[in-house]
């Protein structure tokens, strides 16, 4: 990444993202109903925390001024800790397809909140681009069939992410309100600490009552999955991004989870999209193209 710019590199860093992102769909659904997300999260959340401490101490440290205001590591870890908590309730009773289509409610989402939190104006081009990006991934996500499309329903377990799609919007412009210059490993290991501590305090009866020795091998692979890939790798490729990238940017490459979906379905040999589903995936990448050339301004003081 030696040649890009900090923008560039920004943008590589959310490209990778969401790719990880998209399999903890897939199998975040295969072990939803298997293990209570507050144990599933708090185990998640202190493995990831293990993997990011081995990486900072190999590599920056973590030098004293991190430590200053550490609140802030626990509004940042409470944030994400609700996000995935309502990820996984609502993934017990909303189809993944469905709980995909409230996913891309979130970078309209983070264009607010960067709005109230940091008075980023999105402009009329990246509005529009938004607006193109949120209809080819609803069109990936339905596989191009209409019929599909006017059948979905909201249901509670949609209901419930929507609020944990929430939470998770905000916390993207929360990360460059609250950061103070630590490096990106340190601060995503501050956040994980705190939503460590946070998801033992609120799930310690569920991690007391599950059978740590006895669960399916499914619900292994998804936690260290989910740890490792779309844990701590995800979230260093955030907390860089979002400091190089305004809010809008950063979250509209949530745009591209249902196209890796598919590209995960195909892995798993679960079938290749028709080449109408095609035309949504254009659509994304037209959209993030315009994302590339669309700056942001700050709204007057």
């Amino acid at each position: 990444m030696g040649g890009l710019s900090p923008e560039g590199r920004g943008h590589l860093a959310m490209l990778c993202f969401s790719a990880l992102v998209a399999g903890s769909f897939s199998l975040g659904s295969l072990v939803a109903n298997e293990i209570a997300p507050a144990a599933l999260n708090a185990a998640r959340f202190a493995l990831a925390a293990m993997v990011i401490a081995g990486v900072a101490s190999v590599t920056t440290g973590v030098p004293r001024s991190a430590l200053h205001a550490p609140w802030r590591y626990f509004v940042l870890g409470g944030l994400f800790a609700a996000y995935f908590v309502m990820m996984f309730e609502g993934l017990k009773t909303a189809p993944p397809v469905s709980a995909a289509a409230v996913f891309t409610l979130t970078p309209i989402l983070s264009a607010l909140a960067g709005w109230f939190l940091l008075k980023q104006v999105t402009t009329t081009r990246m509005a529009l681009a938004l607006a193109i990006g949120a209809t080819g991934a609803l069109w990936v996500i339905f596989r191009a069939d209409w019929s599909a499309f006017r059948a979905f329903e909201i249901g509670r377990g949609e209901i419930i992410y929507f609020y944990g799609c929430i939470a998770h919007a905000v916390y993207t412009p929360m990360v460059r309100k609250l950061n103070r210059g630590e490096p990106t490993v340190v601060f995503t290991l501050g956040m994980l600490l705190a939503g460590c501590v946070i998801l033992t305090i609120y799930g310690w009866q569920d991690i007391r009552a599950t059978d740590w020795m006895h669960l399916p091998p499914i619900v292994w692979i998804g936690l260290l999955y989910v740890a490792i890939c779309a844990s701590a790798m995800t979230f260093v490729l955030l907390q860089y991004a979002t400091l190089r990238l305004p809010s809008a940017k950063v979250m509209a490459y949530t745009y591209l989870t249902p196209s890796w979906v598919i590209c995960w379905e195909i892995a798993l040999g679960n079938g290749v999209p028709t080449g109408l589903v095609l035309i949504g995936i254009a659509m994304t990448a037209i959209a993030l193209l315009m994302l590339l050339e669309s700056p942001v301004r700050r709204a007057a003081a």
